[in-house]
């Protein structure tokens, strides 16, 4: 099964299986490439987020017109900063975004549970390598890589270009498919 890429300067489609780098600054405006990534040609999808709360990834979803019926969110930060939270069928917890095998078997359950065109986004990487280390971030994200091959879906993977030094990018990029490359002007370049 192939997958349209509403993304300027990468290929119109990406079989299932992909998984794909954004190497953005860490001011770099990520929103738009991920909520094109996710509403385009999409039956569910999952957003693991590191960095903001499912509330937040709510309300980015609202603001970018993405339809917030297919969604199913990964929130690894209200555990661990002790605000109130309540599962539902489509926001889940892990204690933390150091948690990584909770993250994995969460996307695990997600892949297994959705059929279709099916799409995760990672948002970031670069918050699992902080919070655990760079190795098993590493590690996770080839997990996840060989779950979205296992299960014809694809995903989007979110790193900071300016937090990690050469050769742990590298280590990285060679895990991919593909790598979308945002600068900090917003323009956008992809090596497949």
């Amino acid at each position: 099964m192939d997958y349209t890429l509403a993304i300027e300067n990468t290929p119109e489609t990406v079989p299932g299986g992909t998984g794909i780098l954004l190497l953005h600054p860490s001011i770099g405006e990520t929103d738009r490439i991920d909520t094109d990534f996710l509403k385009t040609d999409t039956d569910h999808f999952l957003v693991v987020s590191t960095r903001t709360t499912a509330r937040e990834v709510e309300q980015k979803l609202e603001h970018y017109d993405v339809d917030e019926s297919r969604a199913v969110i990964l929130d690894t930060l209200s555990v661990e900063r002790g605000y109130s939270r309540r599962g539902s069928d489509n926001v889940h917890y892990v204690s933390s975004p150091d948690d990584l095998d909770g993250i994995v078997t969460q996307t695990r359950r997600f892949l297994e549970s959705h059929e279709g065109r099916v799409r995760v986004s990672v948002d970031s990487v670069t918050e699992m390598a902080y919070y655990a280390d760079v190795d098993r971030a590493l590690q996770a994200t080839e997990e996840l890589l060989e779950l979205l091959g296992e299960h014809d879906a694809v995903g989007l993977f979110h790193l900071s270009n300016e937090v990690h030094g050469e050769e742990t990018l590298q280590r990285f990029r060679d895990l991919f498919d593909g790598v979308i490359e945002l600068d900090v002007d917003g323009t956008v370049s992809g090596h497949f």
